[in-house]
């Protein structure tokens, strides 16, 4: 129900740091600017031609966006395509800001996370694509320990274990010093598939900027204390860290690292903001509204006790 809102936040927010980041966006060509195409009796036709053509697809070009939103085929989750841009880079920047000012910037989005590369959602093409996709970060002599987090929507092929089986043995054949750690990961292997599409990037500070949720990277350690004082274990550094990583879900992973490779506990981490936001939108109404009806009934059998 939220989604032209949380399009119009991401707009917001990425162009201010796009901005930031990169300079201003390029202005539309002025078309009184442009030159006529002909200027005498004497000028050929076709250079003329060619020259409007030419005028024709600068034009186009230069008013292709920086963000331009896509449909996604998927309820509650907003793809917004980039041109010219390093998303992985840009994303970092915004939790980055938002983590240290802890100024909340949005209402409606709960997670932004950044797409580098995508291709088909079938096991082969997978790991054909991915064999090269994650060099960069993870072919020797580059190394890193690292964490894989799958999620799928509207995709009923795909095997989650297997998918994570696959890429951690690609990552651990481009360099053996490759680590799994399931704590705090020097990188996190995103794995989102969206119908017959498979998006893949690599981020930092996964963990850090609370799995990429944009409503707890705003929140101090004394919030989250007195939202779960059981979770509220100091452990020095890490101490945000080990907050978020608090969830059940990891405490019952195997130490190879497979099902921390989560279905990134979207129940437990999006049950914090109260507002609605477009991925939880009805998992938050599903949870909320049992306990109200709970707590009417017992309003109202003490209600007929004191009568």
């Amino acid at each position: 129900m939220n989604e032209r809102k949380c399009v119009e936040e991401a707009y917001s927010l990425l162009n201010e740091y796009g901005d930031d980041m990169y300079g201003p966006e390029k202005q539309f060509a002025d078309k009184d600017q442009q030159p006529s195409g002909s200027e005498g009796e004497d000028d050929d036709v076709e250079a003329a031609l060619k020259k409007e053509v030419g005028d024709i697809k600068a034009s186009t070009e230069m008013r292709l966006r920086r963000f331009q939103s896509v449909e996604s085929g998927a309820n509650n989750v907003v793809f917004i395509r980039t041109l010219g841009i390093e998303p992985e880079k840009l994303v970092h920047h915004i939790l980055q800001d938002i983590y240290k000012t802890k100024k909340k910037k949005t209402r409606v989005i709960l997670r932004m996370l950044p797409i580098s590369g995508t291709c088909k959602a079938f096991l082969e093409d997978m790991k054909k694509y991915a064999e090269t996709f994650l060099e960069p970060w993870f072919k020797a002599p580059n190394k890193g320990t690292f964490q894989i987090v799958y999620k799928s929507r509207n995709n009923s092929h795909m095997n989650r274990e297997e998918v994570i089986k696959e890429l951690a043995g690609i990552v651990g054949s481009l360099n053996s010093e490759n680590k799994v750690d399931l704590t705090n990961p020097q990188y996190t292997v995103v794995v989102e598939i969206i119908k017959a599409v498979c998006c893949l990037s690599v981020v930092k500070d996964y963990m850090l900027f609370r799995k990429y949720n944009l409503q707890e990277v705003v929140k101090s350690a004394k919030d989250l204390s007195q939202l779960n004082p059981k979770q509220a274990v100091q452990t020095g550094n890490g101490k945000e860290a080990k907050l978020e990583s608090g969830d059940k879900s990891s405490e019952n992973d195997p130490a190879e690292g497979k099902n921390n490779q989560q279905v990134v506990p979207e129940n437990n981490e999006e049950l914090g903001p109260t507002e609605s936001i477009s991925e939880t939108h009805l998992v938050n109404e599903g949870v909320a509204k049992p306990e109200l009806a709970s707590q009417v009934t017992e309003r109202s059998e003490s209600n007929e006790n004191d009568l």
